[in-house]
């Protein structure tokens, strides 16, 4: 074989072996999440389905400011993602009324069977319960008048995916709202700088941004650009 035949196929061995190494890289991930960029930036870990008490909360009126702040008025049709225990699912649901629907959904089974419980103690006849996943809401497409991600946007392995995902369950003038802390990821918060930049990457549009630290974080809102890109148009922002 001549030299420069060998160094040729050496070449390629090593070219082939380092796209082997590569697709491993994305072994610890979902398949369906696969075709997305994988976030360049580290991701809080799950430790609780409870934000805060509720008492703390309602102390300083968390639920009803940023539920005046999101335009939430009676016949609504909203989602609160990462619903935990249940503190937005509750109040929502008393402020669309009877003649609105909450749609709320973890990831987190057990929070899922105490919120199912929650749910049917009080009576919530206006409250639906879903399981989702961390690449996928599992929303329903164009139902939504307002999807809320509060205090847990920071908990999201797979951004690019779920938001991706999330963008066709608005109704047309709907709006993703956003309660997250300013601070980095690693500390469970979110730098409003990278949200934006991971929001936009998908094709949402920020429409407003209020910094609440009354609340412990800021409140900012999302609209659909009519410009989903493909998967595998986006790019990852860097940041956390």
């Amino acid at each position: 074989m001549r030299p420069g035949v060998a160094m040729a196929l050496a070449i390629a061995a090593i070219s082939i072996g380092g796209c082997r190494f590569i697709e491993g890289a994305d072994e610890d991930r979902a398949q369906t999440a696969r075709e997305f960029p994988r976030p360049d930036r580290p991701v809080a870990p799950i430790v609780s389905n409870r934000f805060s008490n509720e008492d703390s909360r309602e102390r300083v009126g968390e639920a009803d400011k940023v539920m005046h702040a999101a335009g939430i008025v009676t016949g609504m049709t909203v989602a609160d993602v990462g619903a935990g225990e249940g503190y937005y699912t509750v109040r929502l649901a008393q402020r669309v009324g009877a003649a609105g629907r909450v749609l709320a959904q973890d990831i987190d089974r057990d929070a899922v069977r105490g919120l199912a419980d929650r749910v049917a103690r009080e009576r919530l006849d206006n409250v639906s319960i879903k399981l989702g996943t961390p690449d996928d809401p599992q929303l329903p497409a164009n139902s939504f008048d307002r999807i809320f991600l509060v205090h847990m946007y920071h908990e999201v392995s797979e951004p690019y995916a779920f938001l991706w995902r999330l963008y066709p369950s608005l109704r047309k003038g709907g709006e993703v709202i956003v309660v997250d802390a300013d601070r980095p990821i690693r500390n469970h918060g979110t730098p409003p700088k990278l949200l934006f930049c991971e929001f936009e990457a998908v094709g949402f549009k920020l429409k407003d941004f209020i910094a609440q630290p009354e609340i412990d974080g800021y409140f900012a809102r999302f609209i659909a650009s009519g410009n989903r890109p493909d998967p595998g148009a986006i790019r990852a922002c860097k940041g956390g």
